[in-house]
């Protein structure tokens, strides 16, 4: 059986859907930097980086099936080319190093960000959605990289793109930024909140969705991977449930979290060290990013939990391993 290529299988929902495949029976190959840095992986580890055509080519010759899962996941960057180096043209490239080596499917990680929301509603595949509407260079280069994947999909390629929510539970080890907001709740760092909304998602489920996207998914059809929409402030009180800790009662204006994230992004760009307060992080808190995954469960069986389980295994993996 030839293997899957999982991209970013050192990162935490990578790492999630390499351990799905192999699960299911199927061999990984799996793309990081550093092969010496992951754990609890049984795969077959290849060195490769986004920003390297070659390294792409040698990774994806001789698999089967692709899962591009690898981004740079940043809401601050001194180079924001960065970003588009990595996210845009190493999909570009990835994409074309799988159809030169005559890859069965391609499932290509998105972002719930690439989705269009509805004020007071729930966003989905088809609520319309521009470049415009996207706010900061992570979610410009994941729109941009996500229009590659479509673009390969008319193109001939088998590729199926799924637009994640925001997945959490164990094994965020960076953590990603849902995880930073709950081990600062953790650690008693978060005195206040603001009036926002995320669609929480079990990290496993998600991963379980990118099999069933790979199974069952139409090529060039974009399936959100979601779970709960919940306010930040509901969050925080599952938290609190889950953890015994207290939630914080502070309702934050916007306007004091916009001089914080001013404040804290313009530092950033001086000591070159990573803003507490990203000012892009505050501008995509001004809107509730509530979806529905009604299409996924339609068309791919695909029917996860609520949030409770997500939010339970994150702080009991958090707790374990002495992040608070």
């Amino acid at each position: 059986m030839k293997p899957a290529l999982v991209t970013g299988a050192s990162g935490f929902l990578g790492w999630h859907v390499a351990r799905v495949l192999r699960e299911q029976g199927i061999p990984v190959r799996a793309m990081v930097r550093r092969p010496d840095s992951v754990q609890d992986l049984d795969a077959e580890f290849v060195a490769g980086d986004l920003r390297d055509a070659a390294s792409l080519e040698r990774a994806v010759s001789g698999c089967g099936l692709v899962f591009h899962v690898a981004a740079d996941y940043r809401l601050w960057a001194r180079n924001p080319d960065e970003l588009y180096h990595s996210n845009v043209a190493g999909t570009r490239n990835l994409l074309a190093a799988a159809r030169r080596a005559g890859v069965e499917r391609v499932v290509y990680t998105s972002t719930v960000g690439c989705i269009g929301f509805v004020e007071g509603g729930v966003g989905d595949e088809s609520t319309p959605v521009s470049i415009d509407d996207m706010s900061g260079h992570y979610k410009r280069s994941k729109f941009l990289a996500e229009q590659e994947a479509l673009q390969a999909a008319r193109e001939g390629l088998p590729v199926v793109i799924v637009n994640p929510t925001a997945p959490v539970g164990d094994h965020d080890v960076k953590p990603t930024p849902t995880g930073r907001t709950i081990v600062d709740f953790l650690r008693g760092k978060m005195p206040a909140f603001v009036d926002t909304g995320l669609n929480i998602v079990d990290a496993r489920e998600t991963a379980h969705g990118h099999w069933l996207a790979c199974q069952k998914g139409v090529s060039g059809e974009r399936y959100i991977l979601g779970g709960e929409n919940l306010t930040l402030e509901q969050i925080l009180g599952r938290l609190a449930v889950i953890s015994g800790k207290p939630a914080p009662k502070m309702r934050l204006p916007w306007a004091v979290a916009m001089v914080a994230g001013l404040f804290s992004t313009g530092w950033a760009e001086i000591s070159g060290k990573d803003p507490r307060v990203p000012l892009e992080a505050v501008r995509m808190a001004r809107k509730k990013m509530w979806v529905t995954h009604a299409k996924a469960q339609r068309e791919l069986g695909y029917r996860p939990s609520g949030a409770d389980l997500a939010l339970r295994s994150a702080v009991n993996w958090f707790e374990a391993h002495g992040y608070c």
